[in-house]
């Protein structure tokens, strides 16, 4: 294929860079890592948006976590169907053969997907509506979200309930997987659901006593 170049020479540099600092410095670790596969406590489910950086936000080291970025953070509700199912794959992997003992959702905030769905849900974005937009019909999990934020009173105020929604939506969509919920019923698998304000750095967590997210 002609048209597949090689990488960038900023990243060869980086490359270069890590493999004779990070790299070099903890040969033992990786080298423990390759001869006895990975073993991560905890899956978190978090947005494509280049500016959540999960890793960092928690400290992770490699190998620690196991990492599965989408659109809006969103988790899709259990189908059997024969499609191409990505996220529910992911999810499958990481539940049923690496055993994970945490999953967790991060949503943020300025979400651009969710900053789509909303346009959409508010008939605003009419090119999200064609079916020919992989971005619309995935936002179409969150319009359930919208019907319960439409109600506030100002934009901005939706925007944000809204991507705690997809948290939400996607933390009820994860106990419609069966193993998931036979896990969590077990005591095996514990659900967390995350929210990050990029501009302050803060993180909110839901808290299943109140109903509600609190600040950490």
């Amino acid at each position: 294929m002609k048209n597949i170049k090689p990488l960038p020479s900023y990243l060869v540099t980086r490359y270069h860079g890590w493999k004779a600092t990070q790299f070099s410095e903890n040969k033992s670790w990786y080298k423990h890592l390759a001869e006895q596969g990975q073993h991560p406590r905890a899956m978190v489910i978090s947005c494509c948006d280049s500016r959540v950086h999960v890793t960092s936000i928690f400290g992770a080291e490699t190998g620690e976590f196991f990492i599965h970025r989408n659109i809006a953070n969103l988790v899709p509700p259990y189908e059997t169907n024969g499609d191409h199912h990505g996220t529910s794959a992911a999810i499958e992997y990481a539940v049923k053969s690496i055993k994970v003992a945490h999953i967790i959702v991060m949503g943020h905030s300025n979400c651009g997907g969710v900053n789509g769905c909303h346009a959409m849900c508010t008939g605003n974005a009419p090119e999200l509506e064609k079916n020919s937009s992989f971005v619309g019909r995935w936002m179409n999990i969150l319009r359930p979200g919208y019907e319960r934020v439409k109600h506030l009173p100002d934009e901005h105020g939706q925007i944000t309930a809204l991507e705690h929604e997809g948290v939400m939506i996607s933390l009820e969509n994860l106990l419609t997987f069966p193993f998931i919920k036979k896990a969590v019923e077990e005591d095996s698998l514990t659900l967390h659901g995350t929210w990050n304000d990029i501009a302050t750095g803060g993180v909110e967590t839901y808290d299943g006593a109140i109903g509600g997210f609190v600040a950490i």
